[in-house]
């Protein structure tokens, strides 16, 4: 295999220098630096300290702290690449602990304590870095645990159910996955874009065609709605109340990256071009919406107010990119240049917090910004490690060397979600954003269909 760096090396003779100091062309220098901003990440979590919760990054807002439940299982993931594309293993034990902490009592990464908050995509999340486990032969649970494999069928399975696509707009996912939830009646992109991606991993390991069926109808769905347009726009989502038609043209850069992502996973797997073709065709609508000048960008939001959920996307984006470049290695030589102009930027700015190497959220600037956070932390250190995907091994299935014990029925007999439990104190926080949020997503909506 090619190493990244070949791809590389001509396009940046010099080292990227800042508070945060790494030579580009050195895989040591990149490792070591990617370990300076994972150090720096794990200041945010505290879920390992007396009285904590384990798993969880401080909150949901507005009191507990600036984070929902998801971006702790989005950390783990990251920190699950991290470990697979460094070889550094000093937080396998913290994310081998968090994970099976909060696969909740049923296994499936749903608890009674985040009903409020619950989104599909949530729990999504969770379930993603379940498979990164799979997918990299992470230490596997004793037998009387969940299993990584076992966990993301049991998110998959619950999500086909009747209740949470009914309602209208055809087969797509509803956002929220209770009813009560301010959003449930918003069928967006990420829910069903995390479903896709799901569905498309777990055909590639088990090699069962029904996760490819699902797939390939959530692809199409996106399509009919006009979600996905013919310039490969990737819009946000709709309210089934009209029948997705008026829909929110705001474009987020992870629900163009983890579609690219899941589609890299189906053209590995069925080496059928029509995947190829759409992966390019993503490729395209991503570098023209999402990059200025080989940089980074998140438009919905850096000319104003990047919530907490938005200050960690480019750290996706940079990830699934660097998934595709190696699941679908004629795209490596367009991609993986991107990557490294854009981590170049990225570093620069690194030169924020009490020991000047901590990160913010706008790379454009090439200064920092004083915006600090798990996120902005969260986003370069995916910036970092991202650059040596080629090098990795590619991600195992159950006929390549993948340990994981899987349960095609998992999650079936799931618990509906009003039956939850009592809601708490921070149940009742979320239930109050994401009100706020859906009043904000209806009232941006129009601004967005004119513009």
């Amino acid at each position: 295999m090619i190493s990244t760096l070949v791809y590389l090396l001509p396009l940046y003779p010099l080292a990227a220098r800042a508070a945060l100091e790494v030579d580009l062309n050195s895989k040591e220098s990149i490792k070591q630096a990617a370990a300076q901003v994972a150090e720096d990440l794990l200041t945010y979590y505290h879920g390992d300290e007396p009285g904590q919760i384990p798993g969880i990054l401080p909150g949901p807002p507005p009191d507990g702290g600036d984070y929902y439940w998801w971006e702790g299982g989005a950390m783990w993931g990251a920190l699950l690449d991290y470990w697979h594309w460094t070889g550094d293993s000093t937080y396998n034990n913290l994310s081998y602990q968090s994970l099976l902490f909060q696969a909740g009592p049923n296994a499936d990464f749903v608890d009674k304590n985040w009903s409020f908050s619950l989104g599909n995509d949530d729990q999504a999340f969770w379930g993603m870095s379940a498979l990164i486990a799979a997918e990299t032969k992470f230490q596997d649970p004793p037998s009387d645990q969940p299993q990584w494999l076992a966990l993301a069928q049991a998110v998959w399975n619950e999500q086909t159910a009747d209740d949470l696509r009914d309602g209208g707009c055809g087969f797509g996912l509803r956002w929220q996955a209770v009813s009560i939830n301010p959003g449930f009646s918003y069928k967006n992109t990420i829910a069903n874009g995390c479903f896709f991606n799901m569905g498309a991993r777990l055909a590639r390991y088990t090699n069962n065609d029904t996760y490819l069926d699902w797939s390939v109808r959530t692809w199409d769905w996106l399509i009919d709605v006009k979600y996905i347009d013919d310039k490969w726009n990737v819009y946000d989502g709709a309210d089934i109340s009209n029948n997705c038609t008026v829909i929110v043209k705001q474009q987020f850069s992870y629900n163009a990256a983890i579609l690219l992502q899941g589609a890299a996973y189906l053209w590995n797997h069925t080496s059928d071009q029509i995947w190829l073709d759409r992966i390019n065709g993503l490729l395209d609508g991503i570098e023209n919406v999402f990059f200025i000048k080989g940089v980074a960008y998140e438009p919905a939001c850096e000319g104003g107010v990047c919530t907490a959920d938005m200050l960690t996307y480019k750290g996706f984006l940079h990830r699934w990119m660097a998934y595709t470049a190696q699941l679908a290695p004629s795209t490596s030589g367009r991609i993986m240049p991107l990557l490294m102009s854009s981590t170049k930027a990225a570093v620069a700015q690194c030169t924020g917090g009490a020991n000047g190497r901590q990160c913010g959220f706008h790379w454009t600037s090439g200064k920092f910004d004083g915006l600090l956070g798990a996120g902005q932390q969260m986003n370069v250190l995916g910036a970092l490690s991202s650059l040596l995907v080629l090098d990795a091994p590619v991600a195992v299935t159950n006929t390549t060397g993948g340990t994981s014990m899987g349960n095609p029925d998992a999650g079936a007999g799931r618990v509906t979600y009003t039956e939850l439990g009592p809601i708490t104190t921070g149940d009742r926080a979320g239930a109050g954003i994401l009100t706020v949020v859906a009043i904000t997503i209806a009232s941006t909506s129009l601004w967005w269909m004119i513009k």
